[in-house]
């Protein structure tokens, strides 16, 4: 990820809570492969463990025992025949991306445009990506794998049913559970998933939210996202307000520190 200064997000718990926030990730790989291709992608919703006294921050989830990148990462075990539990020797990237992003005009530019003209079109744009080392939980019948499978399905699904649905119960309806569906149903469907793990190694993050621009532009930048108004201009407007303060704040400690 190029991290500009500017952009860059520091505060590990910040980008901590961006991926609870924004939990589809790619699961990205490179591996050499007799079949499959290099690099290998899967979009998927991630469980987020925090980091304990016991062990870093991890990243769970689960992918269909047919994806190729499953069957790519299967070729890396002995004989191509995996245990209930295995490591994977190569590094993975996971990259998850922020709710907002959206082009910005060089109209918005209200300083640098008329003064100069040298403005340029831009994407405003958040994303978080970590570096870890993965095992793959495969074979639901081994203890070790069945147990990560059962808990990781109930952990998304209240993850996502009480977070994103907000199906809290009491005045809310209540959450669907992974009890509600036919237990041999749920065993058929364990069967044919993976389970994945992720320890994570590396995290990094950024918001490029116009906080290189001079304080007239990105007032502009405001402005105009106020305007175009929806979902996405009303939090980018916010965005870009925020993080623009932010930088302010940051550079002006920087200075009292001299």
């Amino acid at each position: 990820m190029f991290l500009p200064a500017v952009h860059a997000e520091p505060d590990t718990e910040a980008l901590l809570q961006f991926i609870k926030e924004n939990p589809l990730g790619m699961l990205i790989t490179g591996i050499d492969s007799t079949a499959q291709d290099f690099l290998q992608c899967t979009h998927v919703p991630f469980v987020l463990d925090l980091p304990s006294a016991e062990s870093p921050a991890q990243l769970r989830a689960h992918i269909a025992k047919q994806n190729p990148q499953v069957k790519t990462m299967i070729e890396k075990t002995e004989n191509g025949k995996p245990s209930g539990v295995f490591p994977l020797e190569q590094d993975v990237l996971v990259v998850f991306n922020g709710r907002h992003d959206h082009y910005v005009t060089p109209k918005y530019y209200t300083e640098t445009k008329p003064d100069t003209g040298k403005v340029v079109p831009t994407w405003n744009y958040s994303a978080v990506q970590i570096y870890g080392k993965l095992s793959m939980h495969y074979d639901s019948k081994d203890p070790e794998a069945g147990a990560f499978l059962a808990k990781q399905m109930h952990d998304l699904s209240e993850q996502c049913e009480r977070g994103i649905m907000g199906y809290t119960g009491g005045e809310r309806p209540q959450p669907w559970k992974v009890a509600d569906a036919p237990k041999r149903f749920i065993e058929l469907m364990q069967r044919n998933i993976v389970g994945i793990q992720i320890e994570i190694r590396k995290i990094e993050g950024k918001f490029k939210m116009s906080q290189e621009m001079r304080v007239g532009d990105q007032d502009g930048v405001v402005r105009g996202f106020e305007r175009l108004g929806g979902e996405t201009g009303t939090a980018i407007s916010a965005l870009v307000k925020e993080r623009g303060e932010l930088h302010d704040e940051k550079k002006a400690l920087k200075n009292a520190q001299k």
